[in-house]
């Protein structure tokens, strides 16, 4: 039989989801904190960079081949640092929002986590379009995982 309130032990399960919520929210507040002090934070991977003559110089093609393939998966890196950085924003915002009631979140919040799927999303878009479409089966498994 259930209790008159409606639940078994509704309350005390209550302020344990609650407080499991808090201590899930605190340390996505800690995570995309130290992300972002971090080698791996978007304005650090940013700075770091070569220039073209690290690669060798003059009459060295492969130099200059190696140098544009560097720049091409640096800005990988930074624009894969970014996004991860904009999804933890996105989760720590979602976690308050489930915190407080959607309703409840400030409009600002609201705007700001829209914002953030709209960029992802566009982001996902453009790197499907861009990405060659393969031929052979390199990607696919028979062996059943």
């Amino acid at each position: 039989m259930l209790p008159a309130e409606g639940g078994g032990g509704g309350g005390a399960d209550l302020r344990r989801g609650v407080m499991a919520l808090s201590t899930f929210k605190k340390r996505i507040d800690d995570l995309l904190t130290a992300f972002e002090a971090s080698a791996g934070g978007s304005s650090n991977v940013g700075r770091c960079s070569l220039p073209q003559t690290a690669f060798g110089s003059g009459a060295f093609p492969e130099g200059t081949m190696l140098h544009r393939e560097y720049e091409r998966v640096h800005e990988r890196i930074t624009a894969l640092s970014k996004s991860l950085a904009l999804q933890l924003e996105a989760m720590q915002i979602a976690v308050h929002g489930v915190d407080v009631n959607f309703d409840n979140l400030e409009e600002e919040q609201r705007r700001r986590f829209h914002e953030i799927r709209t960029t992802i999303n566009e982001q996902y878009e453009k790197a499907l379009e861009t990405q060659p479409e393969r031929r052979n089966r390199a990607d696919r498994t028979d062996a059943g995982y």
